[in-house]
């Protein structure tokens, strides 16, 4: 689910043609926004890890400034360094993935071009606050990560990022004991705000910590891919 804003986004920027030129069905995007310092980078260094051996996969970075969370990337080596680009924002990150989202369109567009048929393209802005959404021009899911160190507080709070994301990813539950958050507490406080709305509780320090999120992304690419032309 997004947020749609009629007066807002100019409609070319409202949805995205599901299929490329030739008629086939183009990658699935899956944005992922949320707080600096959530651990974004980290989810999605790991579903490259965990995905990357069955899917075909590339990277988009949102950083005002810098190419720092893309340079993480390489370094780690999660995947070849043609498959992982980066975009300098020059202002607040969600101004371009929800608002001008022409630069990492074409991003998007460059890395399907360049390294062939794609599975999945991921696109992590850069770290904002609880109010960024991305267009759905740009993605066709959106993860919102925060993580416990910012105080259980944060569900109960909501905010666009928490409430009306495809997937609320709480992270760093290990670090739970030591900051005094109960965990059952921010679940019950994200299903009030949420609904139906799925939430995955991770901790990336723990082998396969990132598991809940790979299944939904696994879920959500078989649906993607039932629907193919």
């Amino acid at each position: 689910m997004h947020l749609d804003h009629p007066d807002t986004y100019p409609h070319r920027h409202t949805y995205s043609a599901p299929t490329r030129p030739d008629g086939t069905r183009r990658a699935l995007r899956i944005g992922l926004g949320g707080p600096v310092g959530s651990g974004k980078t980290a989810t999605v260094a790991a579903l490259c890890r965990t995905l990357r051996d069955e899917l075909s996969i590339a990277v988009v970075t949102n950083d005002i400034y810098t190419r720092e969370d893309a340079e993480f990337l390489l370094r780690e080596a999660v995947l070849p360094p043609e498959r992982i680009t980066a975009v300098e924002t020059g202002a607040c990150p969600h101004t371009a993935i929800r608002d001008d989202i022409s630069a990492n369109l074409e991003a998007v567009e460059d890395l399907e071009e360049a390294t062939g048929p794609l599975d999945l393209v991921l696109v992590e802005s850069g770290g904002d606050n609880l109010t960024a959404t991305f267009s759905k021009g740009l993605v066709d899911a959106q993860i919102f990560v925060i993580d416990v160190a910012g105080g259980d507080d944060i569900p109960r709070k909501g905010g666009p990022g928490v409430t009306t994301a495809d997937l609320l990813v709480v992270n760093k539950t290990d670090l739970a004991p030591y900051v005094g958050v109960d965990l059952a507490g921010m679940a019950r406080d994200a299903k009030a705000q949420r609904g139906e709305l799925p939430v995955a509780f991770t901790s990336l320090a723990a082998e396969d910590g990132v598991a809940p999120v790979r299944d939904w992304v696994r879920e959500r690419l078989a649906a993607w891919t039932a629907t193919a032309p």
